[in-house]
This record gives C-alpha cells, structure tokens and sequence, in this order.
C-alpha cells in the first residue's frame, strides 16, 4: 500500500520533503498547498501534479481526501493555526522545526496529540545526520562514560532568502535561538538523556541583514551567540553559534566528554572523532549511512526521517520524535532570548509547567 502525502508550505523546505518522499519507497507526494503562487508551482513541478490536486489554503487539502499523511513546512509563525487544523483531521503528520514560535502555543499543540491515533512527528531531522548520530549511539554505548559536557559549534552562512523574507523578523521567526538552534537544544536534551534546568546566553547582531529595510524596519535576528543549558544531573552544554562564518571547513562540530573519554562529530565531512583518558591513540572513522536515497539539503538525514515517520505510519508505531520534545527545545530557546535580553540566568521552570521537565 503507498501512503500518498501531502505536503503542506512549498518553499525550500517543502520542496526538499516533496524530493525526499519521491526517493521513497511506498510514498507519494499526491497533493500540496501553498497561498503564494511561486512556491505553488515549484512544489507542483516537483511532485508532478494535477492541477486539481493543487490548493492555495491547507484546509482544502485537508478536506480533499487525497491524502493519508500531511508534511508541514509552512512559515514559522503559521504552524500553530496550520498545526490546529491538521490535528482536528486526524490525519498522520510531520512538522517543520521550529513548533511553534512561542511556548504558550508549543504548549498547546503539545497536549492536544495527547492520545491521538495518528503519527504525529516532529520534524529535527540533525538527530539523523549519520556522522551525529554515530555520535548519540556511541554515547548510548557508553563509549564516553556519562555525558558531562556537550559542546555544539554551528559555524556557517548568514540566514536564506525566503518568501517576503518572512525570515528577518523574531516576531515571525521565535528568535534565531529558536528557529535555528532548536536542533541543537534538541541534540543536547538528547545526548544528556536529562531536564534542562538553567540557561544562561550571551548574543547580539552584529553583521548580518543590517544594510536590509522591509516597510522600514530593519531585520532584528541575531547572528551570533553562546548559549550555555545546565541538566539536573549536573551535565552542561553549551552552543557556539556564527551565522557570518560561511568559509568553515565544518558547519556543525560537536563534542561530548564523560569521565573516561571524549567523542567528537563533523559535518559535512562526516566522521567520527574517539578518545580516550586511559592514553590510547584517538580514532577517526568515517561514518556513511548505505540507506540514504536522496541526500539534499541535510547529509541525507531528512530521507533517514523520513523512513522512520513513514515506519512509523505503516507499522502503527509511536513517533520517533515527539512534540513534546520539540515544545523543550523551543522552550531553551525563547529562555536564551530572554537571558540575552534580561543578562541573567533563566530557570526553564519560568517557561515550562512542571509536567514538561
């Protein structure tokens, strides 16, 4: 049986799920929405479409029947009124990170999928970048001990173009912490296995988009900061982030110390860096996951999600990646906002009920 999709948003995003579902087996992009007429026709293109199957608002392509599955890569600020509305239908779903751009909605969704019957997946697909994920499994393996420090470096190229550049603003966006960096809050929470009790941030914008003006405003998202998430065990993490360091060898460098040894991931290059206390020779190995069909944008870990949430689908099996878990990495980053914008210390009990940690 193919489990035919829609695919919510056409933008870059959208167009990489549609790129990613085509290279599936067992999927099919059968319908798509999107209200700009541009992105309409690149997403169209891309799935090869009918005209029918075509639709400027996402409630018609949620009442048309064609679909069993929805992807949502709308903009940012449109995921808690698109989100209500595939929730309402049942239907089996993937989202675009960030959740949402406030808590208070994260929040909402979140204890709206309470119990529902269909997938309902949040979409951070970093956990499968096969050079991370190496990571996180030999973490899982003990290789380091317990995980005491976890150290990510993003250092890459200022934010994309989008459409209207919906992108400049945090009103649209969350917040660069949010917006981009909830992957990375994602992989610490992860990697840590613990709650998120503390963070404490240091930003501002210093290059990026100043020279750019929208209806006179000046684009006001940071392009630089160091964000710093302590655990109830004990362990800390803490992000490097560069948004005007596009000549890097390594966009994504990530490290993880326990008691008996280190682990180290690189990305793009994709390999594995292991040492250990005792005085052995580190090893570096490369890491090349045999799966992938359809690389793209990410080192092929969107097509490696993919296979899971449609796993997911076909075997009735629970997400792989909840909301839930993306209500906690947009809840660290609104709590770097505010450390950034309040210099001080943020507990995640000011932004998260106590059921969430």
């Amino acid at each position: 049986m193919t489990v035919r999709y829609g695919v919510i948003g056409t933008g870059m995003m959208g167009i990489e799920h549609i790129e990613n579902i085509n290279a599936l087996e067992g999927a099919e992009v059968t319908a798509i929405s999107d209200p700009n007429e541009g992105p309409r026709g690149f997403g169209r293109t891309a799935a090869g479409l009918d005209p029918d199957a075509v639709f400027v608002d996402h409630r018609d392509l949620l009442d048309s029947g064609l679909v069993d599955a929805v992807v949502v890569a709308s903009p940012n600020f449109t995921h808690h009124e698109v989100l209500s509305d595939v929730i309402d239908s049942g239907v089996h779903f993937l989202t675009e990170k960030p959740l949402c751009t406030t808590v208070e909605d994260a929040i909402d969704l979140t204890d709206r999928v309470d119990g529902y019957t269909g997938v309902a997946w949040m979409g951070l697909e970093y956990r499968y970048k096969p050079a991370i994920a190496q990571l996180i499994q030999d973490v899982r393996a003990g290789r380091v001990g317990s995980p005491r420090m976890v150290a990510i470096r993003e250092h890459r190229f200022p934010f994309l173009v989008k459409v209207d550049n919906w992108n400049r603003f945090t009103e649209n966006t969350g917040g660069t912490l949010v917006e981009k960096c909830c992957h990375f809050f994602d992989l610490m929470n992860l990697i840590t296995g613990a709650v998120p009790v503390r963070v404490q941030a240091s930003g501002a914008q210093d290059v990026n988009h100043l020279d750019e003006e929208y209806n006179g405003r000046v684009p006001d998202i940071i392009d630089n900061a160091f964000v710093i998430v302590e655990y109830d065990t004990g362990a800390r993490a803490m992000l490097d982030l560069c948004m005007f360091a596009e000549g890097s060898r390594n966009e994504q460098e990530l490290s993880v110390v326990g008691e008996i040894g280190k682990v180290e991931a690189f990305v793009p290059e994709s390999f594995v860096r292991r040492s250990m206390r005792d005085g052995r020779p580190y090893e570096e190995v490369a890491i090349e996951d045999e799966r992938v069909a359809y690389h793209g944008l990410h080192e092929g870990s969107s097509y490696l999600e993919h296979m899971d949430f449609l796993g997911a689908i076909e075997e009735g099996r629970p997400p792989g990646v909840t909301l839930r878990e993306g209500l906690v990495s947009v809840a660290i980053g609104v709590a770097a906002h505010r450390s950034i914008d309040e210099q001080r210390a943020v507990e995640m009990s000011e932004l998260l009920p106590a059921r969430f940690l």
